[in-house]
């Protein structure tokens, strides 16, 4: 059994740590690069060129050009920047179609743009989570404005066919939108090969600083900016937050060296977990098993064990993991991810959700197991 001082982070869906050498770009330019970079003087300029150098290694890492990479504060607000500007540039369209296993940011943003007129279709997914695409070709119609789909869902690692939807988007003259925010960093992401006119991501999930995301615009696509300014090339005013958007720069160039080997381990150590669980602990299911995953995300279910009180004994046994996304954990209501997928309520509520990342060790996955097989021993007996 592990010992009480050890602490295992598998919540990296949530949030990762700061890369050491993230930490010490944002602390240098905490303390020599203070300047705004829309300033004209050489201390301005000196932060714009941090500005430069990330973009390129953003851009890099999407196989993008620098032009079509505009910083935001996070995942959510590129979200939004997205669906909002591509309204915008649609005139007269007030038709969206996204999957009903879409970020809580987008369903919540569709859910108060119904008061406008504009309309949303959910698109069903398959008990593993996967997605048809004849259903979306169906979905879409001339009042079609965007179709918005996750690249990697957040709870249960499963990857959609972007790919492919973007290039039956484009047929049908439709924009085509991804929440990249689980698959940016820890999957390939070459925007020179899908057809893809908005891309989301956030820094904090693949181990660069809070409070700084990316969206990127395709080049000659026109978005209305939410917040108004000259920043950006007019497409998302405010002062920039060099010192994050630096360390994005650092964790994206961090990313992209080795990241199949990176994403292959991790995979493996995944499934080194996966495969402990079920051999140890009876009645285990792993939600979306079956789909094509990626590598750092699981999603277990213990029969019907109430995931609180799993991670409760975890987290006293200084293991961190959670019952799905962050901005919806700790509630009541089951996941509408495992909701949509067909789960039963109790089902969905003994979901745990491990995500790691290149960090994890395989010893951890190891004391991980043997944590849980106890747990689960313990909380079986005494609910007989």
């Amino acid at each position: 059994m592990m010992e009480q001082d050890t602490r295992i982070y598998l919540d990296n869906n949530a949030t990762t740590a700061l890369a050491p050498e993230c930490v010490d770009v944002v602390l240098s330019c905490l303390r020599d690069a203070y300047g705004n970079p829309s300033s004209k003087h050489a201390v301005g300029e000196q932060a714009k060129a941090l500005l430069t150098q990330a973009r390129v290694s953003v851009a890099q890492m999407l196989n993008a050009t620098p032009a079509e990479i505009v910083f935001t504060a996070s995942g959510t607000e590129a979200n939004h920047l997205a669906i909002l500007g591509a309204l915008a540039a649609r005139p007269g369209k007030q038709h969206v179609v996204v999957s009903a296993v879409e970020h809580a940011s987008t369903l919540s943003l569709l859910a108060h743009l119904a008061a406008a007129g504009v309309r949303t279709t959910l698109l069903p997914v398959d008990r593993e989570g996967q997605l048809d695409l004849a259903v979306l070709e169906q979905a879409i119609t001339p009042d079609t404005a965007l179709v918005s789909l996750m690249w990697a869902n957040n709870e249960t690692g499963v990857l959609f066919p972007v790919a492919e939807a973007a290039q039956l988007a484009r047929a049908r003259g439709v924009l085509f939108h991804t929440d990249a925010v689980q698959a940016a960093g820890k999957w390939p992401l070459d925007l020179a090969q899908v057809p893809i006119d908005l891309l989301s991501l956030a820094g904090h999930k693949f181990h660069a600083p809070k409070g700084v995301g990316v969206l990127y615009v395709r080049k000659g696509l026109k978005l209305q900016p939410m917040l108004f300014g000259h920043q950006e090339r007019n497409r998302r005013g405010g002062t920039e937050n060099v010192p994050a958007i630096a360390g994005l720069g650092k964790a994206c160039e961090l990313a992209t060296h080795g990241m199949a080997a990176k994403a292959g381990a991790m995979a493996a150590l995944r499934d080194r977990l996966e495969s402990g669980l079920c051999l140890r602990i009876p009645g285990v299911r792993i939600n979306g098993g079956e789909a094509l995953r990626i590598g750092n995300t699981s999603s277990v279910r213990f029969g019907e064990l109430a995931a609180e009180a799993i991670l409760d004994k975890l987290d006293r046994s200084g293991i961190y993991a959670s019952s799905g996304a962050a901005c919806t954990a700790g509630g009541s209501a089951p996941s509408h991810v495992l909701t949509a997928m067909g789960l039963s309520e109790a089902e969905a509520l003994a979901t745990v959700r491990f995500s790691l990342s290149r960090y994890t060790t395989e010893t951890e996955i190891d004391d991980v197991i043997e944590a849980l097989a106890s747990i689960v021993k313990r909380m079986t007996a005494e609910a007989a």
